[in-house]
């Protein structure tokens, strides 16, 4: 993955539950931001509270809903109440079940071995998320994989490092795998749900610092 020549990297803040930590990351430079749509998740938000947590949100904030293995009528109307911009699927959807879905869609898949690689190129998605394989999580686990199985992959999609990140790694994670973007949300927490302001400051300035 890694190409020696530094670019910028796109950077999303998932799990938010308050609006006020909203606010922050929006300040501090966050590219996107994520809701939680997944009920047995400590960060998990109703339609209707993402849609109050998104109502005044300024321009150029990409907004993404997470969905696990939820219908597609759950997915639709999820974009529609919350203006989703994309569809981020991190439960067990077959390539099939990416397609035709309102939104662009990023699929998250979970790497432990280079086994866990077969098949993802039959994904025709925008983006291709990796996390940590975790036994009976689908992400948010805060443990990180692997990184040297990334040296010789070629991601079908626009590549999203996820899976452990923090403000004291994440320069080196962009360093070692050359991702497309990074996307976190224990690693800026003070607990499940809630941000740690000084944690989303000091993770953007680290990101940005690493790729300039």
């Amino acid at each position: 993955m890694k190409s020696g020549q530094k670019k910028a990297v796109r950077i999303k803040i998932c799990g938010f539950t308050h609006k006020d930590d909203l606010k922050i990351a929006i300040q501090a430079g966050v590219d996107a931001i994520g809701l939680v749509f997944y009920p047995p998740s400590p960060r998990s938000v109703t339609i209707e509270q993402g849609a109050q947590l998104v109502a005044d949100l300024p321009p150029f904030v990409t907004i993404t809903g997470l969905f696990v293995n939820a219908s597609p009528g759950t997915i639709s109307q999820a974009c529609e109440q919350c203006k989703l911009d994309i569809i981020q699927l991190h439960g067990d959807e077959s390539p099939d079940d990416c397609l035709n879905l309102p939104r662009r869609v990023i699929k998250a898949h979970r790497i432990e071995t280079n086994e866990d690689f077969i098949g993802l190129d039959k994904y025709r998605v925008s983006g291709l998320l990796l996390d940590a394989k975790v036994k009976g999580l689908y992400g948010g686990s805060g443990e990180s994989f692997d990184w040297s199985l990334l040296s010789s992959y070629h991601a079908p999609a626009p590549l999203i490092l996820a899976g452990g990140l923090n403000p004291d790694n994440v320069a080196e994670a962009i360093e070692q795998v050359n991702p497309y973007g990074v996307d976190v949300s224990s690693g800026v927490e003070s607990t499940p749900g809630r941000k740690d302001a000084s944690k989303i400051i000091r993770f953007i300035q680290e990101v940005k610092q690493a790729t300039f």
